[in-house]
C-alpha cells in the first residue's frame, strides 16, 4: 500500500483540508519577483546555492509539530504551507540567525496547500522566486527545511517529473514538481530552488509506502507546489 502525505509532522495532514480561509486586511504587499530560470552548470555548487538560500529559510513551529517555510519579504512575510498552520492556536518562526519570534496567519488557502504568516521580525532576507514554466525535468535542485525538526537541513537532486496531481482532499488537488531531492517531515513550506538559488517550487509532500511498523521517510518521491502557482496565491492572500 503507497500513499501520498504531507511532509510535516502534525496530526493535520494535507489530505483532510478544505476551503478557504479570508486574509487580513492592510497587509503589506510581499515583493515576490520573479527570474528567469538560467541552464543548470555542469556540476551543481551546492554549497554556493545554501550560502544563498539559507538566509531565507526558517522554521515554523506550531506547538504540537514543526514545518518550513520561505521568507517574502524584509519586513517578515514568511510563505509555509496551509497544512503546517492550519488549526494551529500558536504559531513562531525560528529565523536563520536561530532568534526565536511569534508569528500570526495573514491568509491561507487550503485548496493549494499555501499559507502566508507574518513573523514579528524585520531586517530578513527574502527569496528570490524563478519563473516555474522554464522548469525541465533533470534539472538539478536543492531542497532546504527542517525535516524532522533538523533546521537548515540542505539536500540535492534533479527534477525527476513535472505535472503531477497531488491531491489535498475533498476532490481538490494541484499540479506539482516531482523531485528526488530527500524531503521528509518538517521540509513542508521550505523551498526548492534551482542551481541559482532561486526558488522554483514550496516542497508540500512526499510518496511514502506504509511499511510493517509504521510509514517509510524519503524514498525519493516528493513533490513541490510550482513557483507561479505560490506566487499567483501569495497576490490573492496579501
Amino acid at each position: 500500500m503507497t500513499r501520498v502525505k504531507a511532509v510535516v509532522v502534525l496530526a493535520v495532514a494535507a489530505a483532510v483540508c478544505g476551503g478557504v480561509a479570508g486574509g487580513v486586511v492592510g497587509a503589506s504587499r510581499a515583493p515576490v519577483a520573479a527570474s528567469p530560470i538560467a541552464a543548470s552548470p555542469a556540476g551543481l555548487d551546492v554549497s554556493a546555492v545554501a550560502a544563498r538560500v539559507l538566509p531565507s529559510v526558517v522554521q515554523v513551529d506550531v506547538g504540537s509539530g514543526l514545518g518550513s517555510g520561505v521568507v517574502l519579504s524584509a519586513d517578515g512575510l514568511v510563505l509555509t504551507n496551509n497544512h503546517v498552520v492550519s488549526g494551529a492556536g500558536r504559531v513562531s518562526v525560528t529565523l536563520a540567525d536561530g532568534r526565536v519570534v511569534g508569528a500570526r496567519v495573514v491568509g491561507a488557502d487550503a485548496s493549494s496547500d499555501l499559507a502566508v504568516l507574518r513573523a514579528d521580525a524585520t531586517g530578513l532576507t527574502p527569496a528570490t522566486f524563478a519563473d516555474s514554466a522554464g522548469v525541465r525535468v533533470g534539472s538539478q535542485v536543492v531542497a532546504i527545511g527542517s525535516p524532522e525538526g533538523l533546521r537548515g537541513t540542505v539536500t540535492s537532486g534533479i527534477v525527476s517529473a513535472l505535472d503531477r496531481t497531488v491531491s489535498v482532499g475533498g476532490g481538490v488537488g494541484y499540479q506539482a514538481i516531482q523531485t528526488d531531492a530527500s524531503i521528509n517531515p518538517g521540509n513542508s513550506g521550505g523551498p526548492l530552488v534551482d542551481a541559482r538559488g532561486e526558488v522554483i517550487g514550496i516542497n508540500s509532500a512526499i510518496y511514502s509506502p506504509v511499511a510493517d511498523g509504521g510509514e517509510a521517510g524519503s524514498v525519493g518521491i516528493g513533490f513541490a507546489i510550482p513557483a507561479d502557482r505560490a506566487r499567483e496565491i501569495v497576490e490573492r492572500l496579501v
